[in-house]
């Protein structure tokens, strides 16, 4: 077993005003893409030897913890997280030796370590659903799933109106062993991905056991896919309604946000507590609103849910302010940190959303204008590492990368990019494996080229380019990480005090240390707050007042 990294404290405890104090209650949390991050065995696609090969630079960048999206045993329909078995790495990955040394690796710089864990679905060549189909009806394995005989005169129609979250039913047809038709399985999200029940035991039994399988070999925690889509409403009723993608994120669905998916929750943290050094849930929750998001870091559940409605908020100063009152405002009953982020491997990256005009989403198919987009998306970073509680960063972002938006169809791996309704199936421009070298035939990726094209001109936004570059974005991180790490105003907390400036702008105080933004595309001048520390763009006090540039964030000390 991997030996654990030390924790600054024993664990978890309550300071002077009663919340809950720990790593995670401020970490800066980077997360890693591994067939994009670094290729160690020159076969095109990253690994998790390449990812043990650049744990230094994460160290030297600041940050406290490095996620991992998936790389377990899986056939890839959708890029992992479709989990054939869940104690196994994939082979394109490595093996369990790599893993374990990656663990320790981290663990010897004082980084941590994140995996993803999906318990929604399994692969459908999971052992347990390969023989659901074997064995056929009455199979006890298929209790484990959703099989459903279908309506209509034959069973020819699904057991109900879901649709998938990646276009088309939810629904699939299986054919029994003697060839004939038979009944249904459900999938939210691609048919190779069969959805979990939930209310069977030897479900809840099996992720209590991969739990501590991973626990036992190190890890610090665990980023939850899908946690709120474990648990389906009795009887799965039908929604009546077309277009449910349209549906998601504004009101409760039969098939997300139950209520039942928090005692799951509850049995998990015994189990995380059971354990030294703090180790951590952190769901990836899509809710109707920040409050229903705060139900899943309850004392007694998970540590941290990620803060999506920030991530679609437009670059506006009102809408910022409205997301961050009401995010502080959901999370400070429950005593968890409210968790900050700007981009994942799920949505446009936000130096190309920044690019275009607002109320396009977050999978956006234009480049837009780089040089806006930039500017918008450095001031967006430095507001997001200033506000209280955690952040997360999208590998590639502190290089300010931009989607790839004109990767060619045949290039793209995306799987609801191949079905005609569902997600935009985009998600490719931001999985591009990232530049680490100004040359060589993939950035310095790796020796084997890479599995997505990378741009011309990539190497220009290169780790090499930038590490020392005056202004560059990744020094811009590094500074920013590194004030946030040592200025007791920034990290942890639970409070913003807004101050009062012209509209458009926003600017908050924290002890010792204030925090300006210009949303607007025109300088404006305000009286200095105090001594610039670090700023998005150059900016220069003029005696009693300042010009704050266009797109800009600025950190002042006071």
């Amino acid at each position: 077993m991997t030996q654990h990294l030390a924790a600054p404290s024993t664990g978890t405890s309550d300071d002077a005003a009663g919340h809950r104090t720990g790593w995670w209650q401020d970490a800066v949390i980077y997360q890693v893409y591994p067939r994009s991050f670094a290729d160690g065995d020159g076969d095109g696609m990253g690994d998790l030897a390449g990812v043990r090969g650049r744990l230094p630079y994460l160290k030297d960048l600041g940050v406290d913890a490095v996620w991992l999206s998936p790389f377990y045993a899986s056939p890839q329909a959708d890029a992992g997280y479709d989990v054939a078995d869940y104690r196994a790495i994939d082979p394109m990955f490595g093996s369990l030796l790599d893993a374990d040394a990656l663990i320790r690796d981290a663990h010897g710089l004082g980084l941590r370590i994140i995996v993803d864990l999906v318990p929604n679905h399994s692969s459908d060549q999971h052992e347990w659903f390969k023989r659901a189909l074997a064995e056929g009806p009455g199979s006890a394995l298929r209790d484990r799933y959703h099989f459903r005989p279908g309506k209509g005169t034959s069973g020819e129609l699904p057991p109900n109106d879901w649709e998938s979250i990646f276009g088309g039913p939810a629904w699939t047809r299986t054919t029994d062993p003697d060839g004939t038709p038979g009944e249904w399985y459900l999938h939210l999200f691609a048919p190779e991905q069969p959805d979990f029940n939930w209310e069977h035991p030897a479900v809840a039994d099996e992720f209590r056991s991969i739990l501590r399988f991973w626990l036992d070999m190190g890890v610090d925690g665990f980023r939850v896919d899908v946690a709120h889509g474990l648990v389906k409403a009795e009887g799965l009723p039908d929604l009546g309604t077309h277009d449910q993608l349209k549906l998601l994120g504004n009101d409760v669905m039969p098939f997300f946000d139950q209520d039942g998916v928090h005692e799951i929750y509850r049995s998990w943290r015994t189990i995380l507590d059971e354990y030294p050094g703090d180790r951590i849930a952190v769901a990836e929750a899509w809710t109707p609103t920040v409050e229903r998001t705060a139900n899943y870091v309850r004392p007694d559940e998970m540590h941290q849910a990620f803060n999506f409605q920030y991530l679609a908020t437009a670059w506006d100063a009102a809408a910022l302010r409205e997301v961050i009152d009401t995010s502080l405002d959901a999370m400070r009953p429950v005593g968890a940190p409210t968790t900050w982020v700007l981009s994942n491997h799920d949505v446009t990256r936000h130096a190309t959303r920044f690019a275009n005009p607002a109320g396009l989403g977050t999978q956006i198919r234009t480049p837009g204008d780089r040089e806006l987009g930039l500017r918008r998306a450095r001031a967006a970073s430095l507001l997001m590492l200033a506000l209280p509680g955690s952040a997360y960063v999208y590998q590639g972002e502190e290089l300010g990368l931009p989607d790839v938006t004109d990767l060619p169809d045949e290039a793209r791996q995306d799987p609801s990019f191949f079905r005609a309704e569902g997600q935009d199936g985009f998600r490719d421009g931001c999985r591009v494996p990232i530049p680490w070298t100004r040359e060589g035939s993939s950035y310095g990726f790796g020796a084997g080229g890479s599995w997505l094209p990378q741009p011309t001109g990539w190497g220009e936004l290169s780790v090499e380019a930038q590490t020392g570059a005056a202004g560059s974005t990744l020094e811009l991180y590094r500074a920013a990480i590194a004030a946030r790490r040592a200025h007791p105003g920034l990290g942890a907390g639970a409070e913003v005090r807004w101050l009062d400036v012209p509209e458009g702008l926003l600017a908050f105080a924290r002890p010792g240390f204030v925090c300006t933004v210009n949303t607007t595309g025109a300088p404006v001048r305000i009286p200095v707050p105090g001594t610039v520390l670090l700023a998005s763009a150059p900016v220069e006090a003029d005696g009693d007042t300042v010009e704050l540039p266009a797109d800009t964030t600025v950190w002042w000390t006071v």
